[in-house]
């Protein structure tokens, strides 16, 4: 059943959980232990599914890289002496 220990093994196991623990708590350390499986389980189905979309899933390819030229110095917008107009961005379409 779970490896190579048979029914008595098994019942001799739980005589002895249930004397440490009390027949109260029992059912309490077992479902919590079952939660703690199934938390296991689904995070390493979804590790494993993650792995493998990731393998089956072809790279994304990063868009050539553009040169930016510097902007040629603008002149001064009239009635703002000395305060320096905006620079647009360079359009590139």
């Amino acid at each position: 059943m779970f490896g190579n220990l048979g029914f008595g093994e098994l019942m001799v196991i739980l005589v002895i959980v249930l004397v440490l623990f009390g027949a109260k708590r029992v059912p309490e350390i077992s479902a919590s232990f079952g939660k703690g499986i199934r938390e296991f389980k689904r995070n390493l189905n979804d590790i494993e599914h993650s792995v493998t979309t990731a393998a089956t899933t072809p790279p994304v390819q990063e868009p050539a890289r553009q040169a930016w030229a510097p902007l040629p110095p603008s002149q001064p917008v009239q009635g703002e002496m000395g305060a320096e107009p905006e620079r647009e961005p360079k359009r590139l379409l």
